[in-house]
């Protein structure tokens, strides 16, 4: 996953089309308490067999891993910074590190649109909105069994900004430096810590990036018993770990494996003493291996694979929304997408139910907002759906009455290839002759930032649960010039509107959160109708699981799903 510094653009591979290896052309599996080694010549084998035996035959022959073990397959091969919290910027160390390290506020899993406490047991924000005091709980233990005080959570904050990777700007946007910070959050005794903003944001902004990974509040004097040349411990926190979540990092082989024991200080021990994530690229083979009983959680089936399994007895399947969100876009530098009327009419020449239906079923869902659903703020409308009379009306009004050719630029994998073509034929039937041009995904986006596509089909994951987060990439150009320092998804595509530029400010600085979301609301409404955005779809997250495995909790963001109450019987 790479970062803009706004939201994550996603290059991961998409399940149910690429099939790959992890790297030594093995995979690891548990059986019984043992480590064996599958080959590739073994899983094709057992392939084979399973073919000829048939499904009933692989239902029927399931092994069992053992009760004190939850053996998951992922792709885990995203993980390239380790899992110091201060670094972490992948989807996988994201999801591992949210069960390793408390904050001191998360989302409410019953309602991920409200933060409760974690490690803070009460906070009050001042009238001017400058300054949050947070209370810390006084008996959390980390992993160590040291006690969890002030002091860690000001060392924790302090060095995500003194570090400065590139997950840091969650806490550097609000105008805190290697110069200020030690002034502007600080303890005033061992279980309070106050937080001073240098310029006002809205409370709800603040709270929501305390609440991502770099909020986490790691272990000082653990970590600084492992500093070297005055790194903070970050080369150590890369394969180790000092929180005081139910976890605790014991082992991570790249593209391999990693192993979570329990923290045996933890506040809510886990159900499960020890968790095995192992890295399996290919959906065809997670599936094999669920079958086999190899593994109790398989977490990248494509379509096909959760097809194959409906109503199969001895699986069930969690699902739940997720922050990535794919759209369309179409670049104003171009004269014929300066008409609002034709950007008008490409968005009701999109049939959005059946590129979810037939594409993507049971993992993306239409979508057409910029905040994905779960965010305070979101709007549910889909204003738009294929009507071809409609769209052909705006596009003359527009002046394009016999349509127009044009290059629409996608990632060559799936479902993006398939989308790509899906809205290639909805625009041929209003005249608009669409070329598709494929490519790797950092060459797609690459181009896109480069502002030298003329169409796009593009992803996007945000990093915190706030309106915010991705009402600023699409809704705010401030300066469209080829050499501005803000080069939002907006400035790509040349959507610079003085009026929803202003917007998205004034709400970042709103200390009322019901008005701060209608605001939000009215942004929605009108980005709807002028931007050359179409947003298509959101993904849903999903896990398939032995019948006997309960307790997994997926999270909106990666890093608020949980492991805490999976337990097998």
């Amino acid at each position: 996953m790479y970062s803009n510094n706004i939201g994550h653009i996603v290059f991961a591979s998409s399940p149910g089309k690429k099939a790959a290896w992890p790297r030594g052309g093995s995979t690891t599996a548990l059986n019984k308490g043992n480590v064996q080694m599958l080959t590739r010549r073994s899983v094709l084998i057992m392939g084979a067999a399973s073919i000829a035996a048939g499904p009933m035959l692989l239902s029927s022959a399931r092994a069992a891993t053992p009760k004190n073990i939850v053996v998951m397959a992922m792709a885990i091969d995203d993980i390239i910074g380790g899992f110091d919290p201060a670094e972490a910027y992948e989807l996988s160390n994201f999801e591992i590190c949210g069960n390793i390290y408390r904050s001191l506020v998360t989302v409410d899993p019953a309602d991920s649109t409200k933060l409760v406490g974690d490690l803070a047991e009460a906070w009050e924000i001042s009238k001017d909105g400058l300054t949050m005091t947070f209370h810390i709980r006084k008996d959390v233990l980390f992993s160590s069994g040291n006690p969890l005080t002030s002091e860690d959570v000001i060392f924790s904050l302090h060095r995500v900004v003194k570090l400065n990777k590139a997950v840091g700007y969650l806490l550097t946007q609000f105008g805190w430096n290697t110069g200020n910070i030690d002034k502007l959050i600080r303890a005033t005794d061992k279980y309070t810590v106050v937080l001073t903003l240098p310029v006002l944001q809205a409370s709800g902004i603040v709270l929501s990036c305390l609440a991502g990974l770099p909020g986490s509040i790691v272990d000082k004097a653990e970590t600084l018993a492992h500093e070297v040349d005055g790194d903070l411990g970050n080369a150590w926190l890369k394969t180790h770990s000092a929180g005081s979540g139910s976890y605790r990092l014991v082992e991570w082989l790249a593209s391999d494996r990693v192993v979570l024991e329990a923290n045996p200080h933890a506040a809510v021990a886990p159900k499960t003493p020890r968790l095995v994530i192992r890295h399996v690229a290919d959906p065809a083979s997670q599936l094999l291996l669920l079958k086999k009983g190899d593994i109790d959680i398989a977490r990248n089936l494509g379509s096909d694979q959760l097809k194959s399994i409906s109503g199969e007895v001895g699986l069930s399947i969690d699902q739940a929304d997720s922050l990535t969100l794919i759209y369309m876009v179409m670049n104003m530098a171009l004269p014929q997408f300066q008409k609002r009327e034709v950007r008008q009419a490409i968005k009701w020449a999109v049939d959005y139910d059946a590129i979810a239906q037939n594409i993507t079923p049971k993992l993306w869902n239409a979508w057409q907002s910029f905040l994905p659903k779960g965010t305070p703020g979101a709007i549910t409308d889909l204003p738009f759906k294929k009507d071809i009379a409609q769209a052909k009306a705006l596009l003359a009004k527009g002046g394009y009455p016999d349509g127009f050719s044009v290059t629409i630029d996608h990632p060559n994998s799936w479902p993006y290839a398939d989308v790509a073509q899906a809205i290639q034929a909805d625009l041929a039937a209003i005249g608009v002759k669409g070329e598709l041009l494929a490519g790797e995904a950092s060459q797609v986006f690459g181009k896109m930032r480069a502002r030298q596509h003329q169409m796009g089909i593009g992803y996007w994951a945000g990093d915190y649960v706030d309106p915010n987060g991705n009402s600023v990439p699409f809704c705010s150009d401030p300066d469209d010039s080829d050499n501005t320092t803000q080069k939002t998804a907006a400035w790509r595509s040349h959507f610079a509107d003085a009026e929803l530029t202003a917007a998205v400010a004034s709400a970042a600085q709103e200390l009322d959160e019901g008005k701060r979301l209608n605001m939000y609301t009215e942004v929605q409404k009108k980005w709807n109708e002028r931007s050359p955005f179409a947003f298509l779809l959101q993904q849903v997250g999903v896990a398939v699981v032995q019948s006997n495995v309960t307790g997994l909790s997926l999270g909106l963001a990666a890093n608020f799903t949980r492991y805490t109450e999976l337990a097998k019987t």
